[in-house]
């Protein structure tokens, strides 16, 4: 059994991953501010885990994360922890600043520091594994060669300049310092759980209140999609496997246009929950882009299957028709996201486009 701290273990992709350690028998300090996206009810069945040990913090908090090291004596850290969506970064780019690379930067020093401290033995075991996105590579055009680990930085968003500063400091920790650290670039996830300011369930609950379903521009923007139960497999297995000091790109080998995913998601919810007002893809309106948004994001991940020999094993129209029916199945999570700050969001977001 391996103790891991994980940041932002409430979230999305964090609580998947969560989940996936428990059912090990791993032991997981799950640290989380508990900010819009980040929901215990993810959690549920954790509740009486003891293995299972929540804190509600803030990266950005030393002396927490310091009390947390020292008392867990933790073998790794997973970094999950960061605002995440492109849209909120545009309207607040300061509060990505403050997560996504002033708190990753307290997270780092703090654990080094303590790192520092451990017997040789532990200091060559541990590992701290930060999870970033593909957006810091910037935007691809048509039949332009997927992004590698190779690929320079270009960010053209708040958000993805904000995690590309994290990775920057990640690595210089490494590079400085000696410290154990790995860094994962994953492409666009979907799958249970995800808040529904994301394209896939936004699109699905709005189908199913018969609301408009808004497309950003012509729908031809691209993204490779991936799975989240995919990709904390792959976090795993990089955190198990990888070379010390190495970035690796996880992808879902799905490359989509949005528009596609859009009428996708209507062809599913049109099989497994046919409305009699006729076919959900009528709701379909394309408003106004968002500003520089990216035409197209795709991930060559080969090196993490030949070095480390993980594949993605769900396909998309399996995988997203799977998603589809948890948001239909779970009403009661459903709700409980709804809340104010979600529908204040909408409004902020969409009152200009549509």
């Amino acid at each position: 059994m391996q103790t891991i701290l994980v940041t932002g273990g409430a979230g999305f992709i964090g609580s998947c991953y969560v989940l996936a350690r428990c059912a090990a028998g791993d032991r997981v300090i799950n640290l989380d501010k508990l900010t819009y996206s980040g929901n215990l009810g993810n959690l549920a069945s954790l509740r009486d885990d003891p293995n299972h040990i929540f804190v509600h913090g803030d990266i950005g908090n030393a002396e927490l994360v310091e009390h947390l090291l020292h008392t867990y004596e933790p073998d790794a850290v997973v970094n999950f922890a960061a605002e995440s969506h492109v849209d909120r970064s545009i309207l607040d780019p300061d509060a990505f600043v403050r997560t996504n690379v002033l708190g990753t930067c307290t997270l780092l020093r703090t654990a080094y520091t303590w790192w520092k401290g451990l017997s040789e033995a532990r200091k060559a075991a541990f590992r701290f594994l930060h999870v970033s996105t593909d957006e810091v590579f910037g935007a691809l055009h048509p039949g332009d060669p997927a992004f590698t680990e190779e690929t320079p930085y270009s960010p053209n968003s708040p958000y993805s300049a904000s995690k590309a500063s994290s990775d920057h400091f990640v690595r210089a920790y490494h590079e400085t310092y000696g410290f154990p650290t790995l860094i994962t670039n994953c492409s666009n996830n979907y799958g249970p759980r995800q808040f529904p300011e994301k394209l896939i369930p936004l699109v699905t609950l709005n189908a199913l209140a018969r609301k408009t379903l808004p497309v950003y521009g012509t729908g031809s923007n691209i993204r490779d999609w991936l799975h989240v139960e995919d990709h904390c497999a792959a976090i795993q297995r990089v955190l198990e496997a990888g070379r010390v000091g190495q970035t690796c790109n996880i992808g879902g080998n799905s490359e989509r246009t949005n528009l596609e995913v859009v009428h996708g998601i209507c062809a599913v919810l049109d099989e497994v929950a046919p409305s009699k007002e006729g076919p959900y893809a009528d709701l379909i309106k394309f408003v106004a882009d968002r500003p520089g948004h990216d035409f197209r994001y795709a991930i060559n991940c080969s090196k993490l299957s030949s070095e480390l020999g993980w594949t993605p094993t769900h396909t998309f129209e399996e995988g997203l028709k799977d998603t589809v029916k948890w948001y239909l199945d779970n009403a009661e999570w459903v709700e409980n996201v709804q809340s104010g700050d979600y529908r204040n969001w909408m409004q902020t977001n969409y009152a200009g486009r549509v």
